[in-house]
């Protein structure tokens, strides 16, 4: 009998011990994730990276500051497709919305801010970005180039997007001139 009781004590202590290094693996991955894109960044914990290809209206890879190549996802925004990709079809405004945002940030220096997610299950960094004084974000909505689209628990500035999105409406800015419910597939 206490040959069993050693035996299951012995299995506790190793299981515990498997345990304890996966929720500590988890973590540091995790923090690893939301330090992500830029690790080892400036004091100000501001993060950059220059835009080297505009993907859509709502993604494009950086070259991060320690010569990383990341792709960004835009929070709280959904712009049309410009071709037909995994379950999304192509959208007739894609391509003005890709151009739109190219003309914004190809080749530029941008900053980058987290929400409360890092990353979406495509492994995309998920990012609010600035060229100087624009917050991008806000601008595609703003003028009708990319829909709101927020995914809980990143809506720091959901109310924002919304103010914007009534105002490319209502001034029928983008994707509202061509109709009163755009919708992408």
């Amino acid at each position: 009998m206490k040959k069993w009781i050693i035996v299951k004590i012995k299995l506790g202590v190793i299981a515990l011990f498997f345990s304890l290094i996966f929720f500590m693996s988890c973590s540091r991955s995790r923090e690893g994730i939301k330090a992500g894109f830029l690790s080892g960044s400036n004091a100000s914990g501001k993060h950059y990276g220059r835009v080297y290809k505009v993907i859509d209206g709502d993604t494009f890879w950086v070259k991060n500051e320690q010569g990383n190549n990341v792709k960004i996802r835009l929070i709280g925004i959904d712009a049309p497709e410009d071709k037909n990709a995994f379950k999304k079809k192509k959208h007739p405004f894609g391509k003005v919305s890709k151009r739109y945002l190219d003309s914004l940030i190809l080749d530029k220096e941008i900053r980058l801010e987290y929400d409360v997610d890092s990353l979406d299950r495509y492994g995309r960094t998920l990012a609010y970005a600035y060229l100087s004084n624009t917050f991008i974000n806000a601008d595609m909505i703003q003028n009708g180039y990319a829909l709101l689209m927020t995914i809980p628990p990143n809506v720091r500035y959901e109310l924002q997007f919304v103010v914007l999105q009534k105002y490319a409406r209502k001034n029928r800015l983008g994707l509202w001139g061509l109709s009163d419910d755009p919708v992408f597939d």
